[in-house]
């Protein structure tokens, strides 16, 4: 889907122009154009790309490839970045996925281009039709508003990975099974997966609140600045959750053996109390104390008796000696 919304200088908007008026758009003064792609294949977005804007092919080339860090490229005239949207969903055998949004921002225009349909995209896209304030400020600001977004939903996402940790440290508490394990791991891929996003991209926002850049106004540097400090405090969110996440394979460890232990503490009890019992009845059985014999008085009833008493005697003994010594 291609989506292009344009704001003239006097500030009337249009939303869902049609294509072939984008280049007599960008000619014209103290407009602003934002153009779309959602799951366009790279031989339609390329020609856009290289025709109407006159991009760099090396630019173009990063956008369409969906298999970078996010990163930030001055090119001048404008600015290639590269950022990434998380999406968690707990049933899913991945549970954290990533998305990564290209942008071209130039003094009067923006350009987004993305694999995937993206609620955040969305969101801002029918924000900036029902409030014309996110616009009145540039292109700049408009970035800044999804990049916000953008980081707004990691938030969201946060709260849900949080409440799944959560979760599993109850279910390994409860009972610990090996699914358990398998979602506590995937949940450490995803972190792991967050961190190595996460870095670059803060340093993507620092560079957008710090560096001189033609196409930020100096303005607009305070708003980037706020999002870099949300990026640093995910980043140091996410230590602590996969601090968590390795607590909980620990718990799970430590209970799984525990009850191993007490397993082979019951199986243990067990073997002792019947020991004396089966010799006992191993002695007693012995071919050597059959009746006629020397010693025929031992198989009377009275030694059967003595026993019967001598083997219930014997494992009522072990369990006493078992609580004295708090083995049970």
């Amino acid at each position: 889907m291609i989506r292009l919304f344009h704001r003239d200088r006097r500030g009337a908007t249009r939303r869902d122009v049609p294509l072939d008026k984008l280049p007599r758009l960008l000619r014209q003064p103290g407009g602003m154009v934002w153009l779309d792609f959602s799951g366009e294949p790279p031989e339609v977005c390329e020609p856009i790309l290289r025709q109407a804007f006159g991009f760099h092919p090396l630019a173009i080339d990063d956008a369409l490839q969906e298999t970078h860090v996010p990163k930030l490229d001055d090119w001048g005239e404008y600015l290639y970045v590269a950022i990434h949207a998380i999406h968690y969903d707990a049933a899913r055998e991945t549970p954290l996925t990533t998305h990564e949004i290209d942008a071209f921002l130039g003094a009067t225009y923006l350009v987004t281009h993305h694999d995937d349909p993206l609620p955040e995209v969305d969101r801002v896209w029918e924000r900036i039709g029902k409030d014309e304030r996110y616009l009145a400020d540039g292109p700049d600001h408009l970035y800044y508003t999804l990049a916000d977004e953008i980081i707004y939903s990691y938030l969201r996402n946060i709260e849900a990975i949080d409440e799944t940790i959560e979760a599993f440290e109850d279910a390994v508490f409860e009972r610990p099974e090996p699914e358990t394990l398998e979602g506590v791991f995937a949940l450490k891929r995803g972190l792991l997966q967050l961190r190595r996003i996460v870095g670059p991209q803060r340093e993507v926002f620092n560079k957008l609140a710090r560096d001189d850049l033609r196409v930020i106004d100096r303005r607009d540097r305070i708003y980037f600045r706020d999002v870099y400090d949300h990026l640093v405090r995910l980043h140091d969110i996410n230590e602590s959750m996969r601090d968590q996440v390795t607590g909980v394979v620990e718990i799970y460890l430590s209970v799984t053996n525990n009850r191993m232990n007490e397993i082979m503490k019951t199986l243990t009890l067990i073997t002792t109390i019947f020991m004396p019992i089966s010799f006992l009845v191993g002695f007693f059985g012995m071919n050597y104390f059959a009746a006629p014999v020397l010693f025929g008085e031992w198989t009377t009833p009275s030694s059967f008796a003595f026993t019967i008493f001598v083997l219930t005697l014997t494992p009522l003994g072990f369990l006493i000696w078992f609580r004295r010594r708090k083995w049970l």
